[in-house]
């Protein structure tokens, strides 16, 4: 079964991840997701496999959640979905795929229980 990584290589817990993969004999499908982008249907699908709400996904400490408001409780899924499709640097990073198991790779080893 394919595994796909949703990889920044500037972001050491995503290489490290990457690394964690192949050293268990995989060649993952590497999506990098700052100029490949998922959509706002993947990025849903993604938290509901990850049972996270969107915020739970956010980079905080990124410039465009500040400059675009984001904590505001008011904001809809939709629309926090939205901003992360428009500014991916707000997305997490890595999320791992293997069928329809999904992970997030902080710590890189919390890959581990999909592979």
């Amino acid at each position: 079964m394919a595994v796909t990584i949703y990889h920044n290589p500037r972001c050491s817990k995503s290489r490290q991840t990457l690394a964690l993969i192949r050293d268990r004999g995989i060649e993952p499908r590497i999506v990098e997701y700052l100029s490949d982008t998922p959509d706002a249907a993947t990025l849903d699908r993604l938290l509901k496999k990850l049972k996270m709400e969107p915020r739970e996904l956010m980079r905080r400490k990124e410039a465009p959640y500040k400059e675009l408001n984001l904590g505001d409780e008011g904001l809809s899924r939709e629309a926090l979905i939205d901003a992360m499709v428009a500014h991916p640097i707000l997305i997490e990073r890595p999320i791992v795929v293997k069928g329809a198991k999904v992970a997030l790779g902080r710590p890189p080893e919390a890959v581990l229980g999909i592979l």
